[in-house]
């Protein structure tokens, strides 16, 4: 179904009261070009009377404790990448749409996805300056329902502080007189000994706000929902399989790769790699305190043949995830002691079609954001680009129950043969 969206309101929302004012540096990882991006998400919410003027209001004064969120981006004269605290504040933008939320399904499948951009906030050419951290529209529905388009900067925040935000801002909305956790900037506590070796390969070069020039793969999005049954399964076999349990990531995960690795159908020999990033939040030490919201976080990664994962049990492929996690620890450690032997780099994971990126959503805190009308009954990504594989672990919109992975990371002649293989994980895993 078509609809229209009409922006009624925006500008900045800066912060309720006088913020601290200087520049503050942010970490190695904050630092790193591949994070010179934003994410952007839809959250759609069933109720929500006045959620514009409520929201702006609660975000006026969650950017008292959390006033770099109110700041911009800088580079310093050594080129490096800093936050400048002018409490110039977020963009916001309130909008109203010309149908109801359920009519189109709350947003729970393609077509409506493809107007993603109405809902999201898009700042004027007239806005003067370096662009805000982040981005908010608040879409008002016909039926009182409401869906906010977010765009957060990643280089200040990783998903969890994002989220932690965003709950700060419903508690402040719910009438809390403060965030319940203090944030914590901390941003030097995250270092590490190792030259800061980058995609350039050169040590410490100015940031780069783009990622390097790759073929265009224009990867197709799928969606596509794995029930409890299944996942239970999939975890019974693997029980019985090793005498061992395993968690519903690392079984989603395994099913994702497996399938993907069958349907773009490479060679025999050719290499084929998985990673994710685990917060690294407790890792550290001493670990990082609550209320920390910079990025955190290092990758997993496993790197096998292709005829490995494709003729592999779905047992043996979650033996391979657990195998690469249960390193996490030791890997971490030595890049933070700077034990890595010459250039190695572990963030620079080369971004090719044979390597999977898969990030975990559903326990970032996003599903419990509460603005007074309860939490949101559906939270989608946006696709940040048509050239990296990148699956997402979520949850489907309520009440459904299970595991929605959401993806853009095969080709389309790849898409069906991959589509089809996932809707028959309880044949296609787990007898091979």
């Amino acid at each position: 179904m078509n609809f229209s969206v009409s922006r009624t309101a925006q500008g900045m929302v800066q912060p309720s009261e006088q913020t601290p004012s200087g520049t503050l540096h942010l970490s190695f990882i904050d630092r790193l070009p591949v994070l010179r991006c934003n994410a952007r998400t839809l959250h759609v919410f069933r109720h929500g009377h006045e959620a514009a003027n409520i929201i702006r209001e609660a975000l006026s004064k969650a950017l008292v404790p959390y006033y770099p969120l109110a700041g911009r981006l800088k580079e310093s004269s050594q080129g490096e990448l800093q936050i400048a605290c002018t409490g110039e504040g977020l963009w916001f933008v309130e909008a109203s749409a010309d149908c109801r939320v359920d009519a189109i399904n709350y947003f729970d499948d393609i077509p409506s996805l493809a107007q993603h951009d109405k809902l999201l906030p898009d700042l004027p050419p007239e806005v003067n300056g370096l662009d805000p951290l982040v981005l908010m529209q608040v879409t008002q529905f016909t039926c009182g329902g409401f869906v906010m388009g977010l765009i957060f900067c990643h280089s200040i925040c990783d998903g969890l502080g994002a989220a932690q935000f965003l709950s700060a801002v419903g508690e402040l909305a719910r009438g809390l007189n403060h965030p319940s956790i203090t944030p914590v900037w901390c941003r030097e506590a995250v270092t590490t000994k190792a030259p800061q070796v980058h995609e350039t390969g050169k040590a410490n070069p100015p940031p780069q706000p783009t990622l390097p020039s790759l073929p265009d793969y224009q990867l197709e999005y799928a969606s596509i929902d794995i029930t409890p049954d299944q996942i239970n399964q999939l975890k019974h076999e693997f029980q019985e399989s090793t005498g061992r349990t395993c968690s519903t990531f690392e079984v989603v995960a395994a099913s994702m790769w497996s399938c993907r690795t069958r349907a773009i159908d490479l060679d025999r020999d050719a290499k084929v790699t998985l990673v994710f990033f685990a917060n690294a939040r407790q890792l550290l030490c001493p670990p990082l305190p609550q209320g920390f919201y910079g990025n955190c976080f290092f990758p997993v990664t496993t790197t096998v043949s292709s005829e490995e994962v494709s003729q592999a049990s779905h047992a043996e492929v979650v033996k391979l995830i657990q195998e690469s996690k249960s390193m996490l620890p030791i890997e971490f450690t030595k890049w933070i002691n700077g034990d890595y032997v010459g250039d190695v780099n572990p963030f620079a994971e080369p971004l090719a079609y044979t390597t999977l990126f898969i990030s975990e959503w559903g326990r970032l805190g996003f599903n419990q954001v509460d603005y007074g009308w309860g939490p949101p009954i559906h939270m989608i990504p946006i696709q940040g680009s048509s050239i990296i594989p990148v699956a997402i672990v979520g949850t489907p919109p309520n009440p459904k129950r299970g595991i929605r992975l959401m993806t853009w990371s095969v080709k389309k002649a790849h898409l069906q043969s991959f589509i089809d293989q996932m809707m028959n994980l309880d044949q296609n895993q787990l007898t091979s």
